[in-house]
C-alpha cells in the first residue's frame, strides 16, 4: 500500500504544468480533427470518412494514455500504441453486427452494435481486473484496466457527438454538445490519474516495473 507520501508526490506529477499543456494540445487535436472530417472529400467516400474517423479515435487514446504515463523510454511507446489499438479496435463490432466484411453493411445497421453500449465499460474492466487477479497478473498489468477504461470511454464520449451515449438497459442520451465532448476528453486523462494515485496503481506502476511518471 502507498504511503500518504507517495501518493501526494505522484498526485503532483499528475497536475504539472506538462500534462496540463498535453490536455490543452489534445482539446486543440479534436476541434481541428473533427471539423477536418467534416470537408466534403471525406464525407463523400466511405472508406476514407471510416479509416479518418478511426484514426482519430486512436490518437485520442494514445494521447491521453501518454498523459497519464509521460512518454520517457521507448517501452511506454507500446503502451501508447497498445492504447491506440484499444481505442480504435471497437469498430470492428459493427463488421461483427452486420455479419459481413462489406463497409457499406457496417455503415448501415438497423442498431447500435454491443460495444457502444457505455455499461459495457465497467463490466470489461472488472472482468479484466478479475481475470488479471485470477491468473495473478495484477501487478505486472496494473496499469491495463486503466487504459481499457480510457480507450473506451473516450470512443464512446467521441460517438456520443453524433448519437449520444447508449447506457443499456436504460436508453440513450441526448447528443453530447460539442465543447462537452472536448472538455471531458481533455480532463479524463487527468481524473484517471488523480483516482490512479488514490488507489496505489500509479505508484505500483513506478515501483514494481521502474517506470519513470511525469505528467
Amino acid at each position: 500500500m502507498a504511503s500518504e507520501a507517495e501518493k501526494t508526490h505522484a498526485f503532483l506529477r499528475s497536475c504539472s504544468i506538462e500534462s496540463l499543456i498535453s490536455s490543452l494540445g489534445l482539446g486543440i487535436f479534436c476541434l481541428i480533427a473533427d471539423r477536418l472530417l467534416q470537408f466534403p472529400i471525406i464525407q463523400q467516400n466511405n472508406w476514407l470518412r471510416a479509416l479518418s474517423d478511426n484514426a482519430v479515435h486512436g490518437v485520442i487514446g494514445m494521447w491521453s494514455w501518454a498523459i497519464v504515463i509521460g512518454v520517457k523510454k521507448k517501452t511506454d511507446l507500446r503502451e501508447i500504441i497498445l492504447a491506440g489499438f484499444l481505442a480504435s479496435v471497437i469498430d470492428v463490432d459493427h463488421f461483427l453486427l452486420a455479419g459481413s466484411l462489406s463497409l457499406k453493411a457496417a455503415l448501415t445497421l438497423p442498431r447500435r452494435p454491443f460495444l457502444h453500449c457505455s455499461t459495457v465499460i465497467p463490466f470489461a474492466v472488472l472482468t479484466l481486473k478479475l481475470t488479471m487477479h485470477l491468473f495473478k497478473l495484477k501487478d505486472s498489468w496494473c496499469f491495463l484496466p486503466w487504459m481499457l477504461f480510457i480507450s473506451w470511454t473516450s470512443h464512446h464520449v467521441r460517438d456520443g457527438i453524433r448519437h449520444g451515449l447508449w447506457i443499456c438497459p436504460f436508453g440513450k442520451t441526448s447528443p453530447l454538445p460539442f465543447w462537452l465532448y472536448v472538455i471531458i476528453t481533455s480532463s479524463l486523462p487527468h481524473i484517471c490519474s488523480l483516482v490512479m494515485c488514490l488507489t496505489g496503481t500509479r505508484q505500483m506502476m513506478s515501483s514494481k516495473h521502474g517506470i519513470y511518471i511525469d505528467v
